[in-house]
């Protein structure tokens, strides 16, 4: 039998709209302060080895609009904001940074979903086998080993899986995107999610072991329910609902890029361009990057404040 869709709650709608509300100042304060730090910072665009003529630098200051009083540059960029133009960029011809977003983000978007996706696959099963087996060897053996995932930082795992897998091996490549061909997807895909993996699965112990303390579990076991549905499907969901509310910034840092692993790797992704515009000033690349971050950050922790009170309904939007 076909049942209609489930529309939207009144509340729920209001509680998006003032949101929504919200994010415009937010946004508009993180433009604002990267903009002008940005300017603040020693050296431009055009700073070269070799000195550019004085008469040249003036056209080309003049080209880019940056021959203006800074507040009226300041300006100039909000409107082109406000249109959805974020600019041209100071440092590659004939390209805006429109163009260099939608060139690079599938590469970091493609990354980012995968590994996000394993770790939070992964971290959850291991974070419910622990809590399962508290106090038990399963239970020490995950917690050390999430202990070493977040200790140990990504420049160190990125090499010694390389030298393992690609140079002692020969299993996969050293790097490269090859049109994101699985082969190259792999060890990227495994270092962003191992720091993931160490803090998701830390963090679904903890609920899970509160949650199984709890009297309605308690309740659920002393009515003969067998352990597994027990904490599949009177659980898991109580325990989950704290785990949302840090996947929406993870999300949000893993989907717009990996500074480290792109460099590393050599892949073409919003991570590697971040580091090589900001290092040549490219300032209208830099600050589009900023905007697609905040941007990002803003609307997944919106999703995730939504998940949460579907996952918890002691939680009223408001």
């Amino acid at each position: 039998m076909w049942l209609p869709a489930a529309r939207p709650s009144v509340p729920m709608l209001r509680f998006i709209g003032r949101r929504l509300l919200v994010a415009i100042p937010t946004l508009f304060l993180v433009i604002t302060l990267a903009f002008f730090m940005m300017r603040a910072a020693p050296g431009g665009p055009f700073d070269m080895d070799r000195k550019l003529s004085p008469e040249i630098e003036r056209n080309v200051m003049a080209l880019y609009g940056m021959n203006r009083p800074l507040p009226e540059q300041y300006l100039s960029y909000l409107a082109g904001v406000a249109r959805g133009d974020l600019g041209p960029s100071l440092k590659y011809k004939d390209k805006s940074v429109l163009q260099i977003l939608r060139e690079n983000a599938p590469v970091s978007l493609r990354l980012g979903g995968l590994a996000i996706t394993l770790a939070a696959v992964v971290g959850a099963s291991l974070g419910v086998l622990a809590a399962a087996r508290q106090n038990g060897g399963l239970d020490h053996l995950v917690m050390g080993v999430a202990v070493l995932g977040v200790c140990i930082p990504t420049f160190v795992t990125a090499p010694l899986l390389v030298l393992a897998f690609a140079s002692r091996l020969g299993w996969l490549p050293s790097g490269g995107w090859n049109d994101g061909a699985w082969r190259n997807l792999v060890m990227p895909v495994v270092v962003l999610a191992l720091p993931q993996i160490a803090v998701i699965s830390r963090l679904t112990r903890a609920g899970m072991v509160e949650v199984l303390r709890s009297n309605y579990i308690r309740t659920a076991r002393a009515k003969g329910l067998p352990e597994r549905r027990v904490v599949t499907r009177h659980a898991l969901r109580a325990a989950l609902a704290p785990l949302v509310s840090y996947l929406g910034p993870a999300c949000a840092g893993l989907l717009t890029g990996s500074l480290v692993v792109e460099r590393i790797f050599n892949l073409p992704g919003l991570g590697k361009f971040f580091v090589i515009s900001a290092l040549q000033r490219d300032y209208t690349v830099v600050m589009g990057m900023v905007i697609v971050y905040a941007g990002l950050i803003l609307l997944l922790n919106l999703v995730a404040d939504l998940l949460y009170a579907a996952l918890d309904p002691r939680v009223r939007l408001t």
